[in-house]
């Protein structure tokens, strides 16, 4: 494969002609963060539907891309508002501005911690000393995945893209068409409850 792709005018330039290689490449670099950006938005049954159609969307509006960002997040961002535009249709009752103003709003007397960062109410001694030991628990795993699942969408999509995907928060709120404040904010409300799932569990082993 052509190593100018790896330069983004090169690739740019490939894709605007049409030529196949190009393709193969984007779809190579891009294809998997896509994916992972459409399912943390939508959910996986019809994440993969999503990139298909961010796909097009790249290709005819490839001309208007002004390079303010880099190509991969714009890509991005069109597979957010495509899934975001696919969930306001899924969910008539609530506009996306509107579920973010929910999400900001929802789980004020929930949160762990202040906004320092600091515990509100320290947790029980968790047995479970580093990232890896509480993944090495197969049941823990479990509940960890499904709250991750049954967050509201855009938290969701904070949480997976810092965490799983490691992309800084400036990018991620330029994806998600959010301010960074918001950003935090629901990042943070994520980790809350994760971190609340990890405690409950920790209370339940502790007394059995």
């Amino acid at each position: 494969m052509s190593d100018r792709f790896t330069d983004e005018r090169g690739l740019i330039e490939g894709l605007s002609k049409g030529e196949d290689e190009a393709y193969r490449y984007a779809i190579k670099s891009y294809q998997g963060i896509m994916l992972y950006v459409a399912t943390s938005i939508v959910g996986n049954a019809i994440a993969e539907e999503i990139v298909q159609d961010a796909w097009v969307s790249v290709i005819k509006s490839l001309s208007k891309f002004e390079g303010r960002s880099s190509l991969k997040t714009w890509i991005l961002r069109i597979v957010s508002n495509t899934a975001k535009t696919r969930l306001r249709k899924e969910s008539r009752s609530v506009a996306m501005g509107d579920a973010l103003d929910l999400e900001l709003a929802q789980g004020a007397q929930q949160d762990q911690f202040d906004e320092s960062g600091h515990w509100v109410s320290p947790p029980t001694s968790w047995h479970f000393d580093t990232p890896e030991a509480i993944l090495s628990s197969e049941e823990l795993k479990e509940a960890i995945s499904q709250a991750i699942t049954q967050l509201p969408a855009l938290q969701r999509s904070v949480l997976t893209l810092k965490e799983m995907e490691d992309l800084e928060m400036d990018e991620i709120c330029k994806i998600l068409d959010i301010s960074e404040s918001n950003g935090r904010v629901l990042l943070h409300r994520a980790r809350s409850r994760i971190y609340q799932v990890i405690d409950n569990f920790e209370n339940s082993k502790s007394h059995v």
